[in-house]
């Protein structure tokens, strides 16, 4: 990895949400269970870590129960020219799907398209990209 990886720590939602950017993005999904790491406290069943390797990278698990879960302030996941403009609108409206779009994915007065999305889970995303010559 040669960036910053994004980390989330879901309300107990890890194997639906990682499922989930897996539907929208696609890539490969690994997910691994308390159990499979060996823990004996806490569900056994709940995703002590999860990675979803591909085009868009994210990894996550489940909070513990008194733990830190989802909550961003300023912060948006920015997807700004990362694919060609057709699989942005995909993206987005994939993403769309059960969230809130704050602002529509829509040409722009400085002559860009972008828009933004906050997901089912919470997620805020920013994604966009410049005309074709």
């Amino acid at each position: 990895m040669t960036g910053p990886q994004i980390y989330v720590s879901f309300p107990g939602t890890a194997r639906e949400a990682l499922g989930f950017y897996a539907d929208v993005f696609g890539g490969e999904l690994s997910l691994h269970t308390r159990a499979d790491f060996g823990a004996t406290d806490g569900d056994p069943n709940a995703i002590a870590h999860g990675v979803l390797s591909g085009v868009v990278s994210l990894a996550g698990a489940d909070a513990p129960a008194n733990g830190e879960t989802v909550r961003f302030e300023g912060l948006m996941l920015s997807l700004l020219g990362t694919a060609e403009p057709e699989v942005l609108h995909g993206w987005f409206d994939k993403l769309a799907a059960g969230g809130r779009v704050v602002d529509p994915l829509a040409p722009k007065p400085w002559g860009a398209s972008d828009g933004q999305v906050i997901d089912r889970h919470g997620l805020h995303w920013l994604i966009g990209y410049e005309p074709a010559p």
